[in-house]
């Protein structure tokens, strides 16, 4: 019985997709942007803005062109940040983040509700999806 159920449970985990995704923290001074999500099952909350890597695309190159694509801004990644794990009920996020900057033009929302500038003190003001809470203590743990 043990181990038929054993076998369920790893096949159960095994048949849940995994999400790769690359997100930017975006400073301006000592203030990082975060996003409103406008679509899906989690919006309303906030989040650290990117999207999904595409096959054959560094991590990078998929934090740029998703801000291009969400934020009609040009941003250079000035370092990675770390990687969070997180596992939704109905997925595993995979989470490359970068420390981010913007460098050309203004922020137009395409994706999302609502944006802020916040201090690092202030992120836990907003509502953010559970991911996005391990990115806000990667960020406070490096002291950025």
């Amino acid at each position: 019985m043990c181990r038929n159920i054993l076998s369920f449970v790893s096949s159960s985990v095994e048949a849940r997709s995994r999400i790769k995704v690359a997100a930017a923290v975006i400073v301006q001074g000592n203030k990082y942007l975060v996003t409103q999500r406008g679509y899906g099952a989690y919006k309303g909350f906030w989040e650290f803005p990117g999207g999904k890597i595409e096959a054959g695309e560094s991590a990078e190159d998929a934090v740029v062109r998703e801000i291009r694509e969400e934020l009609c801004v040009a941003i250079e990644v000035e370092k990675r940040l770390g990687t969070v794990e997180y596992e939704y009920p109905e997925f595993h996020l995979s989470m490359e983040c970068f420390v981010c900057r913007i460098v050309s033009d203004e922020i137009t929302l395409r994706e999302h509700d609502g944006a802020q500038w916040l201090h690092a003190d202030e992120l836990n003001s907003v509502s953010f999806l559970n991911a996005d809470v391990e990115v806000v203590k990667l960020i406070q743990g490096a002291g950025r």
